[in-house]
């Protein structure tokens, strides 16, 4: 799936492709702003993902994101530049959709908690308390696909 939107593209891929692209801006938001220890940040899930990749019109990376078999999306990531404008929920809304054709019943997030109201505004509902990962404070999350 390709899909425009203006000064930015955003493109579903295996991660044969991805890795060179999506791998500088995951080590830039989740190892150099939020100190997320290297080892953790890639993990064996990677060859298993559909990744989305959102670049510009001349290439640049500025969103990625995963989903995995088991419908978990996670790895989202917007270029500091870029957040606030829209790109992110674009992320999402494409992994939700590829979800979806791949007959997925639902899928499931771990957000932030400083993102949860980001994700709630996507349709994804709280579960559970609030846990550390990575030593960030987390929240199990929940969409339903209809269908």
């Amino acid at each position: 799936m390709n899909e425009q939107r203006g000064s930015h593209r955003i493109e579903l891929m295996a991660w044969s492709e991805a890795a060179t692209l999506a791998m500088p801006l995951r080590e830039r938001v989740f190892v150099v702003e939020q100190g997320v220890p290297p080892e953790l940040e890639m993990d064996e899930f990677d060859a298993v993902c559909r990744h989305a990749v959102v670049r510009t019109t001349d290439g640049t990376v500025i969103a990625t994101g995963r989903l995995l078999p088991d419908g978990h999306i996670g790895r989202m990531a917007v270029d500091a530049g870029w957040r606030k404008h829209g790109v992110g929920g674009q992320v999402l809304e494409a992994l939700v959709a590829e979800a979806a054709s791949l007959g997925m019943a639902e899928v499931v997030l771990n957000a932030q908690v400083h993102a949860q109201a980001f994700y709630e505004r996507h349709g994804f509902a709280a579960e559970g308390e609030v846990f550390m990962e990575a030593g960030i404070e987390h929240r199990a999350m929940r969409r339903r696909l209809s269908g």
